[in-house]
């Protein structure tokens, strides 16, 4: 029987990516490569940066979804996202399904229910690259109504290296062309201060830091595992920390983190 990889339209697509000249060019054959390989609703690739907030450098996502999706991300809830969080990690995988890597109660957080389920994105799989000691690309590929299958999953393993070697060429065509001194760092800054310092007046060092992970999507038993500490006591200083902050619930959490991130 026939393999996807020996279809006439996967060598001619590739042959179009090996002649790709410029980076645009070379993101659309890219996605192409894979639409042959597995069936995709979205691609979308980002650059993660260590000090300045993600840039986006190619997508197939309609203006609708691109606004919600890309937009609103941009302008802050990057922090809570835990493919952000794992790009920038020393050590990570260099293909990885997102579900995979995401906190316990992930699925459960407000920023699952605010962002990442209104992209209704059943399932992704994300590639990483490193492309300097502070940057990382991201090149995810989503589905709306199904997840992958193993055979999918092994599929889009075997084309790993053609998928990193592309999105080297897109990066160094992309870096060419858009200067590091470009990027709103200041922004980033602001940010980053934000989220680290919500409820500095009001709130123990302890207890932001179980507000942080909160915010994450974490439990409390992955709370205890994180920061070395009972479940119990986790609890004791979540009951602490929602009486400081005025609020009963983690959607009021939630809110008022967002709130304090479009003030920044």
């Amino acid at each position: 029987m026939t393999t996807r990889f020996e279809n006439p339209e996967w060598h001619a697509a590739i042959a179009g990516l090996v002649t790709a000249a410029s980076d645009g060019v070379i993101a659309e054959t890219l996605v192409d490569v894979i639409g042959l390989v597995v069936e995709h609703n979205a691609v979308c690739l980002l650059a993660f940066h260590k000090d300045a907030p993600p840039e986006v450098l190619h997508h197939t996502l309609s203006p609708r979804r691109a606004k919600h999706y890309l937009d609103r991300y941009l302008a802050g809830p990057y922090l809570l996202d835990p493919l952000y969080q794992l790009a920038l990690r020393d050590s990570k995988p260099p293909m990885c399904r997102f579900r995979d890597e995401t906190p316990d109660r992930f699925r459960s957080s407000e920023y699952y229910r605010h962002y990442v389920d209104q992209t209704h994105l059943t399932d992704e799989m994300d590639f990483l690259l490193d492309v300097n000691r502070n940057s990382t690309l991201a090149l995810v590929v989503g589905r709306w109504d199904t997840r992958f299958s193993r055979s999918d999953l092994a599929r889009l393993g075997l084309l790993e290296p053609v998928v990193k070697a592309a999105m080297t060429r897109i990066w160094d065509g992309w870096a060419a062309r858009h200067s590091a001194e470009e990027r709103d760092l200041s922004m980033h800054q602001r940010l980053t201060e934000c989220f680290d310092n919500f409820g500095a007046t009001l709130l123990t060092q302890r207890e932001r830091e179980i507000t942080q992970l909160l915010l994450r999507g974490h439990s409390s038993k992955s709370i205890a595992r994180e920061l070395g500490i009972a479940p119990g006591t986790v609890m004791v200083h979540k009951r602490n920390l929602f009486s400081k902050l005025g609020i009963s619930s983690q959607y009021e959490l939630f809110s008022r983190f967002i709130d304090e991130l479009s003030l920044s």
